[in-house]
């Protein structure tokens, strides 16, 4: 099983990231006003303390968010997010996150095989969670709106393509 130290420093913010990424492209999709964002974030949140109470939960997933849960760990990627992300249009952002989640696919498939898949399945739920945590479209709290949209639901298929499972 992979650990920290199978990975360089830029390597392992790149897994760091690679949770809130997986769940920035699915905001960045289908934009559902400051209350869904706020849910969204909450979910993929919710997903990372999952992760690390989980007893399934694959060691390189735990050894990850255990890290980030540390102020270093939580500097490193949300430095790396900013550098990543910084000069980037609204529109841009899903597009550099599924490109992120390529390039994490191809570190894991390289550096890390036997964890390759459960790490994968692991970013795709990120994904999903956060695309069901807030309804999208409708009226006045979302009445009348669909619990993942149509730009939501493409996106997973694109970060399940670009990890792929």
């Amino acid at each position: 099983m992979a650990d920290k130290t199978n990975f360089t420093a830029e390597e392992w913010t790149l897994l760091l990231e690679s949770p809130m990424i997986a769940g920035m492209a699915v905001t960045a999709a289908g934009p559902s006003g400051l209350w869904g964002l706020l849910k969204e974030s909450f979910a993929g949140g919710s997903a990372l303390t999952e992760a690390i109470t989980g007893a399934n939960t694959n060691p390189l997933v735990k050894a990850v968010v255990t890290d980030f849960s540390g102020s270093e760990g939580r500097s490193a990627a949300r430095d790396g997010l900013k550098e990543k992300f910084a000069a980037s249009q609204p529109s841009d952002l899903k597009v550099k996150a599924i490109d992120s989640m390529r390039q994490v696919s191809a570190l894991l498939d390289e550096k890390a095989p036997a964890d390759a898949a459960q790490y994968k399945a692991r970013l795709l739920q990120i994904s999903q969670s956060t695309a069901e945590a807030a309804t999208e479209g409708g009226g006045l709290f979302g009445v009348g709106g669909v619990q993942v949209s149509e730009a939501e639901k493409a996106t997973i298929t694109e970060i399940s393509r670009a990890l792929g499972s």
